[in-house]
């Protein structure tokens, strides 16, 4: 399904790549990317920062799987270890290892069409909540 259709918000850098929600719920998802040729690198696989965004994207996802009163997970730290080409329809697992109050520490795996790992990645993720921080030096005597 599509991200905005199944998440009922948008992500658009996932709808413009045509990322695919395959399940999603209880610190896990999975989506999905057939890697297209405008998707390859000049080895006609998947480019890394392709790999690397479905990683993040399912990471994240899998974060705010367990807390979506949250209004949105941001990236801190990531980590990727590119294992093999990938190919065909690339399909990639996030689970969230552990949600704090406000981080997430997270892993991803990436399989390609024919089933073997190409990508493994560890991430760190801030989750924001309505009325969370503020910016350096304001307080909230300012509001």
């Amino acid at each position: 399904m599509e991200i905005a259709k199944a998440l009922g918000r948008s992500i658009p850098f996932a709808t413009h790549l045509g990322v695919e929600l395959v399940d999603h719920g209880n610190g896990r998802t999975v989506v999905m990317l057939e890697i297209r040729p405008e998707l390859m690198n000049r080895f006609e696989v998947a480019h890394g920062g392709v790999v690397m965004t479905l990683l993040d994207l399912a990471m994240a996802l899998a974060a705010h799987s367990l807390d979506p009163k949250a209004d949105g997970v941001i990236t801190v730290e990531m980590k990727a270890s590119f294992i093999g080409a990938a190919t065909g329809t690339v399909t990639v697992e996030g689970q969230c290892l552990h949600l704090g109050k406000s981080v997430a520490f997270c892993e991803g795996r990436a399989m390609a069409a024919d089933g073997k790992l190409c990508a493994t990645a560890s991430g760190t993720f801030m989750v924001r909540h309505k009325g969370g921080r503020r910016p350096p030096g304001e307080t909230k005597a300012d509001e």
